[in-house]
């Protein structure tokens, strides 16, 4: 397929700026991959949409203060992305600069940090942050939330609760799994309460989740890693989930490539892997029956994994409606559940 067939044109009002004042008050789009029926509601029925004996699976990642400002030993100014923490002082980034650093460049962050450029990947280069401090340390006390760049407002206090999960645990994130952030305690209970049996996978969702597609051809697009684990606890309450009839559902393109990852062995086994995965139509899925997702970007790697989970036509339907009835977009918009389509020959 062609990157321009899921390409989509959205009224930039429709890319939310903000969360909602409450974090379960966002509108849910339903969308059942059999029959393509769509169905307009709010994110509270999830509660009705999920039966005791259920899975829900959540990414319990972290997200990081990853974007670092400061400036080369020439002076010029340079903005750090860092994309993966190596060791407790290293880091992979990118760097936005007049001009990109050479190897043996010093970088001074925020006129307190010293870090050195010791080798480069493609677009990601390697620091070695000369300092007394660990890197997620010297994160914490410089880095700055790194919001998508859709978003057009500075961090404040708001971003800094609600660009993370309420269940977020393990650091190393730079973009938050945004489908998590609809959940507050209260749901998480009242779905305890109901029967729903809850797990939790970790995958450390990189900048790339933003990078576009820009091959002509989907199939020639490079896809970006990512660390991922699988606990043995998950791994037996899927089992248990399956064995009584119950359906998995993923919270979360980046709960669902961790999933169907560890499932490439050709069974499902815990542990920790890294994957670059790319989930296009056509994909054989083995663990996820349904997918709880927000909004994506046209032409992006997830909008594709959506529409191989849900089939490509009943896809770009249900977000043509979604554009018509004025849904909120992307990380800080409205949700979608997906019933898996099982015939994925379209």
């Amino acid at each position: 397929m062609r990157t321009l067939d899921f390409d989509f044109y959205l009224p930039e009002a429709l890319i939310a700026q903000h969360p909602t004042k409450n974090r379960s008050a966002s509108r849910l789009l339903t969308l059942d991959g059999n029959t393509g029926n769509i169905q307009d509601a709010m994110f509270t029925d999830l509660l009705e949409a999920l039966n005791s004996g259920d899975l829900l699976v959540l990414n319990d990642t972290r997200v990081i203060k990853a974007r670092l400002f400061g400036e080369k030993s020439t002076g010029g100014k340079i903005e750090v992305m860092i994309e993966r923490v190596v060791d407790a002082h290293h880091a992979q980034a990118q760097i936005k600069a007049s001009r990109a650093p050479k190897m043996g460049s010093k970088l001074m962050i925020a006129g307190k940090v010293e870090a050195e450029v010791i080798g480069r990947q493609e677009d990601l280069f390697l620091l070695q942050f000369n300092d007394s401090h660990e890197v997620m340390d010297i994160l914490d006390l410089h880095g700055n939330l790194p919001l998508p760049p859709y978003i057009t407002h500075a961090v404040d206090a708001d971003d800094e609760n609600r660009y993370q999960t309420v269940f977020a645990k393990h650091a190393g994130a730079v973009a938050a799994p945004t489908a998590g952030l609809h959940f507050d305690d209260t749901m998480l209970n009242q779905l305890k309460d109901k029967g729903v049996n809850i797990a939790f996978v970790t995958l450390h969702v990189g900048a790339g989740t933003f990078k576009p597609v820009k091959a002509e051809l989907i199939a020639d697009h490079k896809m970006h890693s990512e660390i991922y684990t699988i606990p043995q606890a998950t791994v037996d309450l899927i089992k248990t989930t399956r064995d009584h009839g119950g359906k998995v559902t993923a919270v979360g393109t980046t709960a669902l490539r961790a999933l169907e990852s560890a499932a490439q062995h050709p069974t499902l086994q815990a542990g920790q892997g890294e994957t670059s995965i790319f989930i296009t139509p056509g994909f054989s899925f083995k663990v996820v029956d349904r997918l709880l997702t927000n909004f994506h970007l046209p032409k992006s790697t997830l909008l594709m994994l959506v529409s191989a989970f849900a089939g490509f036509e009943n896809t770009m339907r249900a977000y043509q409606h979604a554009i018509e009835k004025q849904y909120r977009f992307f990380s800080y918009g409205d949700a979608m559940l997906i019933e898996r389509k099982h015939n994925l020959t379209d």
